[in-house]
């Protein structure tokens, strides 16, 4: 008996070494799962589409360098519709797969509520672009963002339109998204600032086809500016029916516009419409050979695509520097110094906010939106 066993002891001890010899010379990768989490359907399915594009080339281009930490990097991607109780059922999915690291979500309705599940298991969050401030004010230590905050686009638009309008020449409309409602909502307090509202602020119904009625109104109201707080396609449709109704109205409205989507729905109707957005990484010498990359691949590196890619790599940089994947270690990491990627040097503070500018002007112009040097005016 005492032979047998050892006899046995010996032909496991032979498997295990032929087992790691066999890890070892590269035949089994161990992997590391990171997961995403934005519309993948619905109306704002276009931004999960940046998403999974500017994440997946992220984890490609670590794989073609090495992986990370002598593992491969892999993408789970799931789908929250930019909506709030599917965004926690997304999120505890996450969880229960134990991704490393979320990367979203996209829409604030759903970084809020998803943000609270992450921050009970002990996850790691970067939104790439959820800029409502209620992200990272609820004292979670492992949330972060890589772009600005709505209190600060709301406070340069707000400042443009009271330096360039009469407040009773304004209306403020919102789709009364968690991201709409709140960017107008900042965008009304900094207009106030200077000692009266706008005329109009009011919530609109989504997803119309016609807003004649509502323009109808503005117009007899002498409106000359409309704010809005919310996504490209409603934009644009108040971009092409008042100018269809020969209603001269100048639009101005934040960082959702920076998708083509607004171009194909508004057309022409959409010259000279004015946007806050993040400063454009794809003029970024980092960026250079992603931006060639996405466009061999017929793609124009759009929107929030680099956003999604920045994250990325921001958090592997912030992995290597760790030693680990563990998300306290990784926090600890991110907050420690500044990060080189191909959204420029990054860095964030004590909430996990960026340090850098967050926003600047752009103008829509025959069918591209480029940086607009001038005043929002």
């Amino acid at each position: 008996m005492a032979c047998a066993t050892a006899i046995g002891r010996g032909r496991r001890a032979i498997l295990v070494g032929a087992a790691l010899a066999f890890l070892a010379g590269g035949g089994v990768r161990a992997e590391i799962v990171i997961g995403t989490a934005g519309p993948i359907s619905g109306e704002l399915a276009y931004l999960g589409e940046q998403q999974v594009r500017g994440v997946q080339r992220a984890v490609d281009d670590l794989n073609a360098a090495g992986g990370l930490l002598g593992q491969t990097v892999t993408v789970i991607n799931v789908d929250d519709a930019c909506d709030a109780a599917q965004a926690e059922a997304a999120a505890a999915k996450l969880v229960a797969d134990g991704v490393a690291v979320v990367i979203g979500h996209v829409c604030s309705g759903s970084s809020i509520p998803a943000s609270a599940v992450y921050a009970k298991a002990g996850m790691l969050m970067i939104s790439p672009s959820s800029t409502n401030p209620q992200l990272t004010e609820q004292g979670f230590d492992r949330v972060f963002r890589v772009c600005g905050r709505d209190d600060q686009q709301g406070g340069i638009a707000g400042d443009a339109i009271r330096a360039g309008w009469p407040a009773a020449e304004v209306a403020i409309l919102h789709d009364g998204s968690v991201y709409g409602q709140g960017l107008a909502e900042e965008t009304r307090k900094r207009i106030a600032a200077g000692g009266a509202g706008p005329a109009v602020f009011e919530a609109i119904q989504t997803g119309l086809s016609d807003y004649g009625p509502l323009l109808a109104r503005l117009q007899q109201a002498a409106i000359r500016l409309v704010y809005f707080g919310g996504y490209a396609p409603d934009a644009g449709m108040l971009a092409r029916q008042s100018r269809e109704m020969g209603f001269p109205v100048q639009l101005i409205s934040g960082d959702a516009l920076a998708v083509q989507d607004f171009w194909m729905i508004a057309g022409e109707a959409g010259e000279g419409t004015r946007f806050t957005y993040f400063p454009d990484a794809r003029q970024n010498p980092q960026a250079r050979t992603v931006v060639e990359a996405f466009a061999a691949e017929g793609y124009a590196a759009d929107g929030e695509t680099l956003n999604n890619y920045g994250a990325v790599e921001i958090w592997a940089a912030a992995v290597r520097e760790a030693g680990t994947t563990e998300p306290g270690a990784v926090a600890a990491a991110l907050r420690g110094r500044d990060w080189p990627s191909v959204l420029g040097t990054v860095g964030f503070d004590a909430k996990g906010d960026i340090k850098q500018p967050g926003f600047t002007w752009y103008v829509w112009s025959t069918g591209e939106y480029r940086v607009d040097a001038r005043a929002a005016n």
